[in-house]
């Protein structure tokens, strides 16, 4: 059964860095809980490139902004539904969700994604 990921690309402004890292290691631990294979959350550091659609166009990012660039990784879509549905339904989830965003939701980009290369 081919592996699965989420991915996600999220404006954040540096001055919330530490609070989105504070969520992103909570948030991280509990999908980890119920089955996630790996998460991983990276901060944007040469984002600048001369070629294709850097981050920060692709992004919007407004100034003082960076990029996070994530993914979680499950063992299939089935897996990674069921992991999801558990994660949305902790209270712990929901208590972090419930706070203060460090980022504004409506231009996080995200999606579902069947693994095509995996070395």
């Amino acid at each position: 059964m081919p592996r699965y990921a989420d991915g996600f690309v999220i404006p954040v402004h540096k001055s919330k860095l530490k609070a989105y890292m504070a969520l992103s290691k909570k948030a991280g631990k509990i999908w980890k809980e119920y089955g996630a294979i790996e998460y991983c959350e990276c901060v944007g550091d040469d984002v600048n490139v001369k070629f294709g659609l850097p981050f920060p166009k692709l992004a919007r990012l407004k100034t003082g902004e960076v990029p996070v660039f994530s993914w979680i990784v499950y063992k299939s879509r089935k897996h990674r539904d069921g992991v999801n549905a558990k994660v949305m339904k902790d209270e712990r989830m929901n208590a972090a969700m419930g706070k203060e965003m460090p980022f504004e939701l409506k231009r996080m980009s995200c999606g579902g994604f069947k693994i095509l290369v995996d070395l």
